[in-house]
């Protein structure tokens, strides 16, 4: 299982841009990770100084969010996208872009749907919520919520 540390997910954003700043090939999954950070260039000054920001926090009192997690969210929803996980999540971005009419704002919603349900698992434990998450992003475009609703993966035994 591949668990990186919070270091190890920043040298990956840090390496990734420093890889497209000297036009070395990059893997798939840096591909996606570079077409995040160009459409954060307000990032680029952080990915460019890796000495002044591999150890950085960024907390709520400061008043900014915490720009790796920020890509790394955007990340997660081109995954789930992808991949179709949960399933219908890919329709649902797409009705989402659609009704946008601009993808990055398009995941942006859901991002805040799959915030919202991190913390919520946070705070009260139990796992994440794909109820809770699919919910959220079904009521960003007017949806109510499913018929039926879904069994968490962590609910789902052999």
């Amino acid at each position: 299982m591949f668990n990186p540390s919070r270091q190890d997910a920043r040298r990956f954003f840090f390496d990734t841009w420093a890889k497209h700043q000297t036009a070395l090939a990059l893997s798939d999954l840096e591909k996606i990770a570079l077409a995040t950070l160009l459409a954060h260039p307000e990032y680029h000054h952080i990915v460019d100084n890796p000495q002044d920001y591999l150890e950085q926090e960024w907390t709520p009192e400061m008043g900014e969010s915490n720009p790796f997690m920020h890509l790394g969210l955007h990340m997660a929803i081109e995954e789930q996208r992808t991949i179709d996980q949960p399933f219908g999540i890919r329709a649902l971005y797409a009705q989402l872009a659609l009704r946008h009419g601009d993808e990055h704002r398009a995941q942006h919603d859901m991002m805040e749907c799959l915030g919202e349900m991190v913390w919520h698992a946070q705070r009260y434990g139990g796992g994440p919520d794909v109820n809770r998450y699919i919910s959220c992003v079904r009521g960003k475009l007017g949806l109510g919520e499913e018929e039926a609703p879904r069994l968490n993966p962590n609910e789902i035994t052999p």
